[in-house]
């Protein structure tokens, strides 16, 4: 079966065809193409040179619906282009017709885009004369819109030219284009931008932090996070980064405003963050208040004791704790809110103190996060666990989180009882689970 990005290079390389067909008619390029869509180019530029053999069914290669060998010699010959014709041009299958289109290509900024494709041509005096027409027509304005395209044609080999280029366009650009680019919409140009910023020492730590703080791409996130707790190393200011860090939704973030209280004076902060639903963020925390002189075991302990203890401050006390603690913990396995039941029901997995014959029950619990804890807490056990309780439910009038958890718990103990498990649900309306019995039933 095509993988994913195989599927979408086709879809690229269809519409890219139609894109095509269609320039070839006379239409427009900003009426055929989204000028703004890397791919749109990539595709026109692999569309264009379809084979007919190869075009997809009901798709027309452009250069028959143009009129063939006719529409060629006008791309081959001396006269006026128009934009469309020139487009085609850039992206013909003849290198000739590509390099003199590339002579011609000069006041359509909107072509710019293909003379970054030709950048990275195979044929050195395309390569070139392409090399020489972007170098002429980037400038700090179009730096910013032509830099999804040189990012994306960047990983290329022959590639790095319009990089550097665009390396150095920027740098001699105002701060305020750098910065417009890392708040743009486009993934890797915000990476892109965001390390041209640090190097250059453009954003303030605050900056940084609150860049972190907002940005949906984990990369980005980690990196001004990380970038942010450097500078102010070297500034102070530590209240303008830790806040922002703090209240990011990210726990790599959050960790970075943690490990941060300490040089900033305010450890005492971190004791509210010992209960955070990150696991890497209660660890930094836990690391803060131990060098305050503050053990943090009491305090989880504490907590647990609480008619309404928070979920991380469970899974928190398992994991400073010790098998002293399981007796909290177990009687939190019946609390009334799910997430402590299931935080609960970790802890003790945590511990190594499970108890297969207090856990089975819970495996009837309405809340998934709890038959998906107690499961994979009795998988090393699964043995124990009695195969006629397991496979009655298997039956369709169990939630699903229960029959999936039976499943698991009956494939676990192999041979004859995997193969029994998973002949009941070869048949089974659900689709995941039917997949699952199918692959149990081939393993033997």
């Amino acid at each position: 079966m095509p993988s994913i990005k195989a599927l979408e290079l086709r879809a690229d390389i269809r519409r890219g065809v139609a894109a095509a067909a269609r320039l070839a008619q006379g239409e427009s390029v900003r009426d055929v193409l989204d000028v703004r869509d890397p791919r749109a180019w990539l595709g026109l530029d692999a569309g264009a040179r379809v084979d007919e053999f190869f075009c997809p069914p009901g798709v027309v290669p452009w250069e028959r619906t143009a009129g063939g060998r006719e529409f060629s010699d006008v791309l081959r010959g001396s006269g006026p282009l128009t934009e469309s014709q020139l487009a085609l041009a850039l992206c013909h299958r003849d290198g000739r017709i590509r390099q003199a289109a590339l002579d011609r290509a000069a006041g359509h900024p909107v072509l710019l885009p293909l003379v970054v494709l030709r950048c990275a041509e195979w044929a050195p005096p395309v390569r070139d004369r392409a090399r020489q027409r972007l170098a002429e027509g980037l400038d700090a304005l179009t730096a910013g819109s032509l830099a999804p395209m040189i990012l994306l044609v960047g990983r290329r080999n022959r590639a790095d030219f319009a990089v550097r280029l665009l390396d150095e366009t920027l740098r001699r650009a105002p701060r305020d284009r750098i910065v417009a680019l890392c708040a743009g919409p486009d993934r890797a140009v915000r990476r892109y931008a965001y390390s041209l910023a640090v190097e250059d020492g453009l954003l303030s730590p605050a900056e940084l932090a609150r860049a972190a703080a907002r940005d949906t791409d984990t990369v980005v996130q980690t990196f001004c996070a990380d970038a942010a707790l450097a500078a102010v190393a070297k500034v102070g200011a530590y209240d303008e980064v830790y806040e922002p860090l703090l209240g990011a939704r990210s726990p790599r973030v959050r960790s970075a405003g943690v490990t941060v209280l300490r040089p900033a004076g305010r450890a005492e902060l971190a004791v509210g963050f010992l209960a955070d639903r990150a696991p890497v963020v209660r660890a930094c925390a836990r690391y803060v208040v131990r060098q305050d002189g503050v053990d943090p075991l009491p305090v989880y302990r504490a907590w647990c004791a609480t008619p309404e203890p928070v979920p991380g401050a469970v899974i928190g006390l398992a994991e400073c704790g010790g098998r002293a603690d399981a007796e909290l913990l177990w009687t939190l396995v019946g609390h009334p809110t799910g997430a402590v039941r299931a935080r609960a029901v970790a802890g003790l997995r945590a511990l190594d103190v499970t108890d297969v014959r207090r856990l089975r029950p819970l495996l009837d619990d309405p809340a998934a996060g709890v038959v998906r804890e107690v499961t994979a807490a009795l998988l090393p056990s699964a043995e124990l666990v009695p195969e006629e309780w397991l496979t009655e439910r298997l039956g369709a009038r169990w939630p699903r989180p229960v029959r999936v958890a039976a499943f698991r718990l009956l494939d676990a103990r192999g041979g004859g009882v995997r193969r029994r498990a998973a002949e009941a649900l070869l048949d089974d309306p659900d689709v995941k689970l039917r997949g699952w019995a199918e692959h149990a039933v081939k393993r033997g």
